[in-house]
């Protein structure tokens, strides 16, 4: 007994009517970001000789809303 395609759709159209299509594409744009800089992070976890310092990470600029 899980949940079928059904609910998850009903579920998904009540979600969007509550916050809105835009700020919906807002949160993914930011979920993706963030999974993007995490890979970027995990990739870039490699020892670096003393006295560097590593890159830092350029994420896309979230603070329009």
């Amino acid at each position: 007994m899980g949940i079928s395609i059904w609910q998850l759709l009903i579920v998904l159209a009540i979600v969007l009517v509550l916050f809105g299509a835009k700020r919906m594409r807002g949160l993914g744009a930011d979920l993706g970001a963030t999974i993007k800089g995490f890979k970027q992070a995990v990739r870039d976890d490699q020892p670096t000789p003393e006295g560097m310092v590593p890159a830092p990470v350029k994420l896309k600029d979230s603070s329009r809303t």
